[in-house]
């Protein structure tokens, strides 16, 4: 039994499948069959049910993962002590989270070499849980409210991000991903030890055809409009901004809910800095504009490859 035969196993359970996990270690079915099979045939016992749809952990799975998994994080621990700055960090984020990661990204990789970025995309209903249960470190999560504000001080928002901060709102949690506004660097009540950081902060504008009013209606009930599927960072957004609305189209691709909006089919709710990649439509305020905020969530007192990439993140 080696580390790449309990990483193939974990992969396969967390990924529900050997297609999605030879994905993510960027390597083919084949091999990852090969693996897992040597493995069980090591073990005398087999560690996943495998049918014509799905893999699901036996028994003896479902034993050995948390094993296996707990085997792999103590290595990297191990790493860490030599090397601070060294090994994978997992980062879940909801499709549609519109971040330049590959900045990021880039300057981790100048400044910490040894370090494996890993970016999941999950649904926005279950970052928190991925956080809860360890199979990611950390998770980009966007909110709406008032305001970013640190319950315990008026420090507030990062300077620029959304000017003067606001009072706190409902604090959300990490571990469901909800709630509205009053994000601050802190242990949340209620949380299990993970902390909620804000990153930065804009407005959701109305993207319409160009021309007219630079003002929003207060009311969209009466517009035609484009959404993103369930489970997107802006649709979450959106959903708890505009509950009354009257959505007409659905696009799972920002370039083309422009191009909807560009023709006159329907208007679309964005964050400001989506809308103004798109010149040709029209982007505008609310006149009590809801907020796109982007928080971190991690557990307390990361270890140091993981306050690399939060570093880098803020």
């Amino acid at each position: 039994m080696d580390l790449r035969q309990l990483a193939v196993v974990v992969a396969v359970a967390e990924e529900g499948g050997f297609t999605a996990a030879a994905l993510r270690l960027h390597t083919v079915q084949s091999t990852v069959s090969t693996v897992v099979r040597a493995l069980e045939r090591d073990l005398g016992t087999p560690l996943f049910h495998r049918t014509t749809h799905r893999v699901a952990l036996t028994p003896a799975g479902e034993a050995f993962v948390p094993a296996a998994r707990a085997a792999l994080e103590a290595v990297e621990r191990a790493r860490a002590a030599i090397s601070p700055v060294h090994g994978r960090v997992r980062l879940g984020l909801a499709p549609g989270l519109l971040l330049d990661l590959h900045r990021v990204l880039s300057a981790l990789r100048q400044a910490h070499p040894g370090l494996v970025v890993e970016v999941r995309q999950l649904p926005a209903d279950r970052l928190g849980c991925a956080l809860a249960e360890s199979t990611v470190d950390i998770t980009l999560a966007v909110f709406t409210g008032p305001g970013f504000a640190d319950p315990r001080d008026t420090a507030g928002a990062k300077p620029g991000s959304c000017g003067a901060p606001s009072p706190a709102g409902d604090a959300p949690d990490p571990r469901t991903g909800t709630g509205s506004g009053g994000l601050g660097s802190a242990s949340l009540p209620g949380s299990s030890g993970l902390v909620t950081t804000p990153l930065a902060c804009e407005e959701l504008v109305l993207a319409t055809t160009p021309g007219g009013s630079r003002s929003a209606p207060g009311d969209l009930s009466g517009l035609s409009l484009v959404d993103f599927p369930a489970g997107w960072a802006i649709r979450e957004a959106v959903d708890r901004a505009f509950a009354d609305r009257r959505v007409s189209l659905e696009a799972d691709d920002l370039t083309a809910a422009a191009s909807l909006v560009r023709a006159g089919l329907a208007a679309c709710v964005l964050p400001a800095s989506a809308a103004a990649r798109f010149p040709e439509v029209t982007a505008r305020r609310f006149a009590a504009p809801p907020l796109w905020q982007l928080a971190a969530s991690h557990r307390e007192e990361p270890p140091a490859p993981v306050a690399a990439v939060l570093a880098h993140l803020g």
